[in-house]
């Protein structure tokens, strides 16, 4: 088997694999997707920061679905560079901490236990790497345990 071949193939074996453990589908993705983005676009703190940067929500939520579908199931079918488009937003970690509440809470209500947990755990990852990112960006390279505030600078 060519190695391009041996690789689709090996893909697919994973992506099945996953969707069989956790139950996760596109459509589950899409679901949880358009729901979560619903709340982000009503909530106080989240919905400026998206407006301020989203005109056409169409192709972000396209995006979002493709994102969500390379994180939790491995498909590869987004390609993007979110860091680089995360680390001049005027957030910390409070926006963090408000966007991995909502995501949790949309995940717990839109989805079955196992496929909850998956999506979860790799929501706070990313929220993780994404708040390190933004500091980092803002100048500040926070230490284990460090929180991101922009009024502060890092704090613990």
């Amino acid at each position: 088997m060519e190695p391009i071949v041996a690789g689709i193939a090996r893909r697919e074996q994973i992506v099945a694999e996953i969707m069989e453990r956790t139950g996760i589908t596109e459509a589950m993705i899409e679901c949880l997707v358009h729901g979560f983005y619903a709340k982000v676009r009503r909530d106080p703190m989240l919905a400026p920061v998206f407006d301020a940067k989203i005109r056409d929500w169409a192709p972000h939520l396209k995006q979002m679905c493709a994102f969500w579908s390379s994180v939790a199931l491995m498909t590869g079918r987004y390609h993007g560079t979110p860091m680089v488009k995360h680390m001049r937003l005027p957030v910390d970690a409070a926006h963090f901490d408000r966007w991995l509440a909502l995501f949790e809470e949309t995940a717990s209500e839109l989805c079955p236990p196992e496929a909850a947990a998956h999506f979860v755990e790799r929501a706070r990852r990313i929220a993780a790497s994404l708040e390190m990112g933004v500091a980092s960006g803002a100048g500040v390279m926070l230490g284990v345990g460090e929180r991101y505030r922009r009024s502060e600078g890092a704090v613990p």
